[in-house]
């Protein structure tokens, strides 16, 4: 029997349906549309339920038949969700207090699915975090209130030890640390199953993997005290329950865009460093398992079976997705999705809906469905006058859609493909039509890992493979300094300009003599390292001295 098509539901300023999922993309028959301008949809997490609230009341129905489920009288709820097994729904409104009232009522509330009766109310004044945790077995239901976590423990449930992290920041020049526990041991340091402590974190974000074996920690501080970032400064840390602990080095530097756990739990995703920013799987020793050079990209989205990777360069980037085959790491497709502020994938791994939704911009709304190959299915672009605020699609449980094998042909379809040649970048007319060396390039262009001479396919080099590569590259990188350096620029220069030149040449030549000893194993001091960062700007540097700019 073949797996049913997910749903896709649409909240805009016409009202909330239920679409059919590709290649049909019609509204599903058993679900009416609500007119009314709706504030918050969600599926429960198995896709059975639908949940809505529309300024009026909140909704709950059965997906399969769209028969109703539960009606709330309601009508200030913000947001809504589900617990795991569908046994309670929570609702959220935001906190209100009156001059008679300054208490102000409780705003958060846990009702019973079943019955419609209220379990339990509390105070939840911030959205950030409003929504309790379950684990997967509903056991066991945790709230962050005021930086302390209060459990709950059903008397109808057995007892599940689960793992959580704990972030504390630093004070007073101490470092900040994250810390495992498995519930319910919480005794202190002796007791935490992984500790990692760092400096320069003003806030940290938290991603566990599927199977719960380690988390990323993603350490942010608001300003970078360098002045190096607009965006502070960044470090990526792994913390797994055996014990094990490392940072994430990054090659580039710069901000990281975007984190993401394999389905398989065991790799992981990073984007960074400064635009064009790079991409790299890490495994759970966080080593390289693939590097794909650098790109306009800022955010990475693995299939739900994990077979396909897609980066893409979204918000102020023009929306180009490559889609990678990870099991062979050969690019699948290139296609353009300009102005999306939304991107997700199809339950099945088949296919992909990117939207244009309001606020974030409010021309040009709509939503296409493509296949992973290129293809678009089904677009849907709102009339003039009337905005898109989500899409969503129905999550279905583990399993139900296996991994189907990789095809490059893109799929037909009457809406073609949107994958185009990019416009070349800009190069000054001194250097057109001339071969493009590595001081001429406007930006730190670096091809993927395959396309890199010397790529040994799936196969990963030795040591002393990987080692007498650097030298040839770093030798290399020597020599063509070594000819820049010897080359004369056209036209007549003053003093001045040729000791620049002069003192930069000098410096570059110092900074291949770094990267040699570096290619041979040698670890360098801090300030060498930051002498290497620093080469690009130096190229450009000579290059607009040599060109009179």
């Amino acid at each position: 029997m073949a797996p049913p098509a997910p749903l896709l539901a649409v909240r805009g300023s016409s009202g909330t349906s239920l679409l059919c999922g590709p290649p049909v993309c019609e509204e599903h028959h058993a679900f009416q549309r609500d007119a009314r301008r709706g504030k918050y949809f969600t599926f429960s997490r198995d896709g059975s339920l639908f949940g809505w609230c529309n300024g009026e009341r909140v909704h709950v129905v059965k997906v399969a038949d769209g028969s109703p489920l539960l009606s709330l009288d309601l009508p200030k709820t913000a947001m809504l969700n589900f617990s795991p097994l569908n046994s309670v729904l929570v609702t959220w409104q935001s906190y209100s207090k009156t001059q008679n009232n300054p208490q102000g009522d409780p705003n958060l509330q846990l009702w019973d699915l079943q019955t419609g009766h209220l379990l339990k109310s509390f105070y939840q004044k911030k959205a950030e975090g409003w929504c309790p945790s379950w684990s997967e077995d509903e056991s066991i239901a945790v709230r962050n209130v005021n930086n302390e976590l209060h459990f709950f423990e059903s008397n109808k449930f057995a007892v599940l030890l689960l793992k959580v992290a704990v972030y504390v920041p630093g004070s007073k020049g101490a470092p900040s640390f994250v810390r495992l526990y498995q519930y319910p041991n919480f005794g202190g340091p002796t007791s935490a199953l992984a500790n990692k402590s760092f400096f320069k974190a003003d806030k940290v974000t938290m991603l566990w993997n599927k199977k719960a074996m380690a988390v990323l920690v993603t350490a942010s501080t608001e300003v970078d005290k360098t002045g190096a970032s607009y965006y502070g400064e960044q470090t990526l840390h792994y913390l797994a329950v055996n014990g094990e602990s490392a940072v994430v080095q990054l090659p580039k530097n710069g901000p990281i865009y975007d984190v993401t756990w394999s389905p398989n739990s065991m790799e992981f995703c990073v984007v960074y460093g400064f635009m064009p920013a790079k991409a790299t799987v890490f495994n759970l020793k966080c080593n390289t398992v693939f590097d794909f050079g650098t790109g306009p990209r800022n955010a990475a989205f693995y299939s739900p079976q994990g077979h396909l990777l897609v980066l893409a360069g979204f918000g102020n980037l023009r929306g180009q997705m490559e889609v990678w085959d990870v099991k062979k790491y050969q690019q699948v497709s290139k296609p353009q999705a300009p102005d999306s502020t939304h991107f997700s994938w199809c339950p099945d791994g088949e296919h992909i809906v990117t939207a244009t939704c309001s606020p974030r911009l409010r021309v040009s709304n709509g939503f296409k469905i493509w296949h992973y190959t290129g293809s678009v299915l089904h677009q849907h672009l709102v009339p003039e006058g009337q905005e898109l605020w989500e899409v969503l699609w129905q999550p279905f449980a583990d399993g139900t859609f296996p991994e189907r094998a990789i095809r490059y042909q893109a799929a037909s379809s009457e809406l073609g493909s949107t994958e185009q040649k990019l416009a070349q970048a800009y190069r000054p007319p001194a250097l057109r039509n001339k071969p493009a060396t590595a001081s001429s390039k406007l930006h730190e262009e670096e091809p993927p890992q395959n396309l890199k001479p010397g790529f040994s396919g799936d196969k990963p080099l030795s040591k002393t493979a990987l080692k007498n590569q650097k030298k040839r590259e770093a030798k290399k990188a020597a020599k063509q300094v070594d000819e820049r350096v010897q080359q004369s620029s056209w036209g007549f220069r003053d003093p001045e300009t040729d000791k620049k030149i002069k003192n930069l040449r000098k410096k570059l030549k110092a900074i291949e003599q770094l990267k040699e000893q570096q290619a041979a194993g040698k670890t360098l001091e801090k300030n060498q390292i930051e002498k290497i960062l620093k080469e690009s700007q130096l190229l450009q540097e000579l290059e607009d001295l040599e060109l009179g700019l």
